[in-house]
């Protein structure tokens, strides 16, 4: 009775933390502006089956997406032995499911034993990719510091929850009469745990059940401060994703009334402007002025780098950094939402995104290619953030490169970039 009680404590106390968590990351992606984003539902659909179910986008390049994809399918189907654990700990059964599910059951635990040797293998190898073979995209100086200690503790942690399942599973096997034919811990449980007694296997067999059980709520804790976030946000992410075709750009719904109003000869040119299209700052110098799908990019990222590998700014030595960007947008998201919340809605620190966290040097690097938007995994958006920067620079603070300066002098007044008029446009056709 004492074990179920601090089980269902543990339990409640471990769903409630994440719920709460959960609130939290859901207030500061509302902090954005709104976006529409429910058209068109069965391509959304297909869109977040393709890539977030499917990983579509991961299999440009093969050896990571195969090592993924174990950790992948291991963590959604090892759920089910969570499930068990759980309505045991409730009850104080013991493999509540075998009796009624037979062979099933346990085709189903060997199953799940299969993808943990998998996403064993899968776990070793990418910590080896990090700290051994350290690869350029995952050393980069953004990743300095707490990033990379993530991203190794992660793993670690994952390590853990596997010698948790067989540690619990051989042990358990090695004190039944007759094996239960798991897979991998009925070889374990014959081979490793074979000769000890009884109440040192009853030991290590609620070492491992309660380690499993602790490590998945620790693990579930830990993801909204980890980039590992985008377990559970990939899904929402890629519904969510922009179906216009790459390289359209958004135009301020304030801006195209302007003209529009300007271009309408029955128009009142004094009417002033509806609160629907009026904005209240032209692009985005802070979080709050991007929209929620900016912010919800932010928290999916998964730090791969394959934006910034495939950023042609980057590559030739620029400070862009399309993963940079997402990261700060995040830590600027995070930290001005805890500030909101102690200080109330309308609280300003006096700090921004633009210029804080992000340098003007780096958005004006971009060249508006989107290859890090192709590359991602997740369908964020990292040039959409970029360009409402920029907006906000040209539009608020008339601040742009001076190689842009004269450009856009030209394109006004002669409506080309070349400095020449118009009507001598078609002198090269006379040249002999």
């Amino acid at each position: 009775m004492i074990e179920i009680v601090v089980f269902s404590v543990l339990l409640v106390l471990g769903f409630g933390w994440f719920t709460m968590n959960i609130l939290k990351v859901r207030q500061n992606i509302l902090l954005g502006r709104d976006v529409k984003r429910s058209d068109n539902t069965s391509e959304r659909w297909r869109t977040m089956l393709l890539v977030a179910f499917g990983q579509k986008k991961m299999f440009s390049r093969p050896i990571p997406a195969l090592l993924h994809l174990a950790l992948y399918v291991a963590f959604v189907i090892t759920q089910i032995e969570l499930i068990e654990i759980i309505a045991d700990g409730i009850t104080g059964n013991h493999r509540m499911f075998m009796d009624s599910l037979g062979d099933f059951y346990v085709f189903m635990i060997s199953f799940i034993e299969l993808l943990s040797v998998l996403a064993f293998i899968g776990t070793i190898a990418f910590l080896a990719r990090r700290n051994m073979l350290k690869l350029p995209r995952l050393t980069m100086d953004e990743l300095k510091g707490w990033p990379m200690k993530d991203a190794n503790l992660i793993l670690i942690m994952e390590i853990v929850l596997i010698l948790c399942i067989f540690t619990m599973n051989g042990a358990d096997d090695a004190m039944q009469k007759e094996s239960y034919g798991f897979l991998i811990s009925s070889f374990v449980g014959a081979n490793i745990f074979k000769g000890m007694n009884h109440d040192t296997l009853h030991l290590l067999e609620n070492i491992g059940w309660w380690g499993h059980f602790i490590m998945v709520l620790t693990f579930m804790n830990y993801l909204p401060y980890s980039k590992h976030f985008h377990i559970f946000l990939a899904f929402p992410n890629t519904y969510y994703s922009n179906l216009d075709k790459k390289g359209k750009f958004t135009n301020m719904e304030s801006v195209t009334a302007e003209v529009k109003l300007m271009l309408d000869p029955n128009a009142d040119p004094y009417a002033a402007p509806t609160s629907e299209v009026a904005p209240t700052r032209f692009g985005a110098k802070d979080v709050t002025d991007l929209t929620w799908k900016n912010l919800l990019d932010a928290y999916t990222c998964t730090e791969c780098g394959r934006c910034t590998s495939s950023c042609p700014a980057n590559i030739t030595g620029k400070k862009l950094s399309p993963r940079k960007i997402m990261m700060d947008t995040r830590d600027r998201l995070v930290e001005i939402g805890e500030l909101k919340r102690k200080h109330g809605k309308d609280y300003e620190d006096g700090k921004s995104l633009l210029g804080d966290f992000i340098s003007e040097e780096e958005i004006w690097a971009c060249t508006s290619c989107n290859a890090c938007v192709q590359e991602c995994p997740v369908n964020i958006d990292p040039l959409s953030i970029i360009v409402d920067l920029r907006r906000y620079l040209v539009m608020e603070e008339s601040k742009m490169p001076t190689e842009l300066t004269g450009m856009l002098t030209n394109i006004e007044n002669n409506g080309a970039p070349w400095q020449f008029s118009p009507s001598d446009r078609l002198n090269w056709a006379n040249e002999d």
